[in-house]
């Protein structure tokens, strides 16, 4: 098994909004563990690790969380569950950190991964996507990083549906219909794109006199 990235929490003990504000000003970020048993222990943690360790490991992959409380240090696989950012400077305000029992399935949300040059792309379609991610069942372990969709023989009007997408061993997709995941599509010509704004204005026209 590769080796999990780590990042160091502490215990935080004084809680409310006056003291998390000037926790920020110090450079931490407030937060809060939930076990996989469903406790809850809040915690304060570096901006800066805690920004790299988002930036290596989003929203689902699993890490080594260290909590540092009562003089003692406990390492606990998590997932950054989500993290709350700042609404002006965008620089994280809060964290949710979310502990997972290795041996148990749980469901997450997975981004698709666009891979190749679609042919249909080559001869003036274009490549729109519907989904950005899928949920996914499968143990902390076997998250993978993204599910790969390769359009390099797609052509123009070809779709690709949920049912469609191969998973890894292991990871089970999670939808109630085939939806589809992206499309290439033809792009329109200048001359039809007039035509069809025309047409669009004769109406609205048309309705206005109606009235």
């Amino acid at each position: 098994m590769a080796e999990l990235l780590k990042l160091n929490v502490q215990e935080r003990t004084e809680l409310g909004k006056g003291p998390n504000r000037r926790l920020r000003t110090t450079g931490m970020v407030p937060g809060i563990y939930y076990d996989a048993k469903g406790a809850n222990i809040p915690v304060k943690v570096e901006m800066v690790p805690l920004q790299k360790a988002y930036a290596a490991v989003g929203n689902s992959q699993v890490f080594e969380l260290v909590l540092e409380r009562s003089g003692k240090s406990e390492t606990m696989p998590a997932l950054l569950w989500r993290v709350r950012n700042e609404p002006v400077k965008g620089v994280p305000e809060h964290v949710d950190f979310f502990g997972v029992d290795l041996t148990k399935e749980l469901k997450v949300a997975v981004p698709f991964e666009i891979v190749g040059s679609s042919k249909g792309v080559k001869l003036g379609g274009v490549l729109e996507q519907y989904r950005e991610h899928i949920e996914v069942i499968c143990k902390p372990m076997d998250i993978p990083e993204s599910i790969v969709i390769d359009v390099t023989d797609l052509d123009i009007m070809d779709h690709v549906h949920i049912e469609d997408v191969a998973f890894p061993e292991g990871v089970s997709p999670v939808f109630d219909e085939n939806f589809a995941v992206l499309s290439i599509a033809a792009m329109q010509e200048e001359g039809e794109e007039g035509e069809e704004s025309a047409e669009a204005a004769e109406e609205a026209a048309e309705e206005t006199e109606a009235e």
